[in-house]
């Protein structure tokens, strides 16, 4: 018999060797075969030449100690020489390490890893599928809340057994809109800034700076103050409906709730949806106020419009109309808002990361679904030439 030393067991701690016979490959181990040993070993094994030889044997009675990286390295050559087409036989090992490589060579198998191409063809088409089936699902599942939503309003108002909560409905209003002047009003304000000197820069050419203030007008009362409360809203208050809501279900209190014999969308939703609803009108008009105070103000310094003027030539350039177009738009936003929040609060998960995620989404959704239906609306009111 051939032998071949791969390693030599004087100078390493974990070692082994190659002996060849025709049609046999042997391998005999032996020394500490453990984490600290595996990076060389792993090197070595790799290198592994079985020739042309049709059984192998593996022989560890040499092994002076054993933990599960070694156990790893001896089961992966194992497996490494049958893939070869090799019979293999053994390994032989003290009695001791016996159990060790039976559980990771039987328990331990999970199937190899394939990278997956990301950046074919296929796999876009795939996303794009798989994408818009998830989107398909979810807008049908948050259309039949809507409905029960629905139901359960009207059920409130209709049926006199004490369905709306009174102080969790002040208290809602409350939080989403007395406890957002601040932040409304600010944005607000500098927005009216920004529109009129925008719109002065440009007017200012044709000699027209009066008409800054018919742009700041409309612009604010029809778009700006209502668009904007909306999505100050969605972020603040939606993603906050989502957080409470989803930390409940993680807690189990819903499920309590539940037990209890509690309707969840008495207790939980309504409340929420119709103080917001409540909420984002006032918040609207407040927002149109404090714009049109902004751009007054940038006329003054910029302009030298005088407050006077700037009523007089706002009072010209807009009506009921104009002003009624963004407040009729608020209690819809609002209800969308509360609805996504709460909608995807109670599909938390009992977890942390799925709460994350899903305020994250309720967030996006809520801003998507704001201007998509703002757009309806502008197109809406320009076929009826409002």
């Amino acid at each position: 018999m051939a032998h071949t030393t791969s390693m030599d067991p004087a100078r390493a701690n974990g070692w082994f060797r190659v002996e060849r016979a025709p049609r046999l490959f042997r391998l005999v181990i032996g020394g500490e075969w453990t984490v600290h040993e595996a990076p060389r070993l792993d090197f070595e094994l790799r290198h592994l030449d079985p020739g042309d030889a049709n059984r192998a044997e593996i022989d560890g009675s040499g092994i002076a100690r054993m933990d599960s990286a070694g156990a790893w390295l001896l089961v992966r050559t194992k497996r490494i020489l049958q893939e070869h087409g090799k019979t293999v036989e053994g390994p032989i090992l003290p009695e001791i390490y016996g159990p060790l490589v039976h559980t990771v060579e039987h328990e331990h198998t999970a199937p190899p890893v394939t990278i997956p191409h990301r950046h074919t063809l296929h796999a876009l088409l795939e996303r794009v599928g798989h994408t818009t089936v998830h989107s398909l699902v979810r807008a049908y599942e948050m259309l039949g809340y809507l409905g029960r939503v629905t139901v359960e309003t009207a059920e409130a108002f209709m049926m006199p057994r004490g369905n709306l909560r009174v102080a969790a409905l002040i208290h809602q209003v409350e939080e989403t809109g007395l406890n957002s002047l601040p932040i409304v009003g600010l944005l607000a304000f500098l927005i009216g800034i920004v529109l009129a000197y925008q719109g002065a820069d440009q007017l200012k050419r044709f000699g027209a700076e009066i008409f800054t203030i018919n742009l700041l007008g409309v612009g604010v009362l029809r778009e700006i103050g209502g668009l904007l409360t909306a999505i100050i809203l969605a972020g603040r208050s939606g993603s906050a409906f989502t957080a409470q809501i989803g930390t409940m279900r993680v807690n189990e209190e819903i499920d309590a709730m539940e037990t209890i014999g509690l309707n969840t969308v008495d207790v939980l939703v309504l409340p929420r949806i119709l103080g917001l609803v409540i909420a984002l009108p006032l918040l609207t008009f407040y927002s149109d106020i404090m714009g049109l105070i902004g751009g007054a103000v940038m006329c003054y310094f910029d302009l030298g419009i005088t407050i006077p003027a700037f009523l007089r030539q706002l009072h010209e350039a807009i009506s009921m109309n104009t002003f009624l177009v963004g407040i009729i738009k608020a209690p819809v936003f609002a209800f969308v808002i509360g609805l996504v929040g709460c909608y995807e609060g109670l599909q938390v998960e009992r977890n942390a990361a799925s709460v994350g995620k899903l305020t994250t989404r309720s967030v996006v959704e809520s801003i998507f679904l704001i201007i998509v239906l703002d757009a309806a609306f502008s197109i809406m009111f320009s076929i009826l030439k409002i």
